[in-house]
């Protein structure tokens, strides 16, 4: 017991002077995951809407591979873009191995299915009229998938928050293309492994604090964005 409350006491230290290795940390792992994010959804949420109102080839496939990748290790996505960008390998001539860029490569084929799962849902438990109305009025279906998005609004900032928790909380895949680099691709999570195995618990636990914090902020401000525009309604 003394041990952890001397980490806890530690890692309490830590962050209250904010001490400037954990905030470098912190900002990359954040800056990476929103990054991620933010690719996540824009290519996640218009493919979950697509799946359920599209009529395409190949879209039973594609919904199969989602739902393959929702449960998909992240150290395999991780071996797979590795292969993808090492040297030799088809994308190696990008020279992107073990930046920031590979991570957030990474960390977007991780949160994509997730967020394009959980958008499909979303627009399927929508009224059946609602799209049925916006047909006979000759929308495109562009124009439905946007109106669409709309009303299932909240769920849609839900699949959001999910990709990113999903993000920002997984360890094989970026530290596989990233290396856990020193200043350069080190981030929380790969921190915390790193740490911990050196015996270096007041740093593991303070990054362990500031990741539950962010992770709880950003899905708690995207719920009360869902809410407000549930409200609103």
């Amino acid at each position: 017991m003394d041990l952890l409350w001397e980490a806890i006491r530690d890692a309490a230290g830590l962050i209250a002077r904010a001490d400037a290795e954990l905030l470098r940390i912190a900002m990359l792992s954040l800056a990476v995951s929103a990054s991620a994010t933010g690719l996540a959804a824009a290519l996640g949420i218009p493919l979950g809407i697509a799946l359920h109102i599209g009529h395409f080839r190949g879209r039973a496939t594609a919904s199969l591979a989602i739902n393959a990748g929702m449960g998909l290790p992240p150290v395999v996505v991780g071996l797979v873009v590795m292969l993808l960008l090492w040297r030799t390998g088809p994308l190696g001539a990008l020279r992107l191995l073990y930046t920031p860029s590979a991570m957030v490569a990474a960390q977007v084929l991780v949160a994509l299915p997730l967020v394009a799962g959980i958008t499909r849902t979303a627009i399927s438990l929508l009224d059946v009229d609602l799209r049925l109305a916006m047909r006979a009025d000759g929308a495109s279906e562009t124009r439905i998938g946007r109106e669409l998005a709309a009303a299932a609004l909240p769920q849609v900032l839900v699949a959001a928050a999910a990709g990113f928790g999903r993000a920002i909380s997984e360890v094989g895949a970026s530290l596989m293309v990233g290396g856990n680099i020193v200043g350069q691709t080190r981030i929380m999570t790969t921190a915390i492994a790193l740490e911990a195995s050196r015996g270096e618990f007041a740093l593991a636990l303070a990054l362990g604090f500031v990741l539950l914090a962010l992770a709880f902020g950003v899905n708690a401000l995207l719920g009360l964005a869902g809410q407000s525009r549930a409200e609103l309604a």
